[in-house]
């Protein structure tokens, strides 16, 4: 799913709720755990976020909801992602995938040998 940001430099937090389709509290609580998105604060304290934080926002979205990822392991991921700017969150996501699917399989089969 392709989200376009509109073409401006700020935005409030219903702005960037309705881009990221999640409610505001839920862009407060990804604020407080991901340290890479730090909006400004107006003279009457109202969040302003800057495009960049969008952009980041809509990254740990597509993390946490898309690739399934914990909260930690987009953290994680982020971190990743920053060491390595030329590799994709899908290719570490694919990875994961594989060990995740050999370790499910491993487990079902001991499964069906216990029964």
């Amino acid at each position: 799913m392709e989200t376009t940001i509109p073409d401006k430099a700020y935005f409030r937090i219903g702005e960037v709720s309705r881009i990221l389709g999640v409610e505001p509290y839920v862009v407060r609580f990804w604020e407080s755990e991901f340290r890479s998105v730090r909006p400004e604060r107006t003279s009457s304290a109202q969040r302003v976020y800057r495009r960049k934080d969008v952009e980041e926002l809509l990254l740990i979205r597509k993390l946490l909801y898309e690739e399934k990822f914990t909260i930690n392991g987009a953290k994680r991921q982020l971190t990743r992602m920053k060491k390595n700017p030329g590799k994709s969150a899908d290719l570490f996501a694919a990875d994961d995938r594989e060990r995740l699917a050999e370790v499910k399989k491993g487990l079902q089969e001991i499964r069906d040998r216990m029964r």
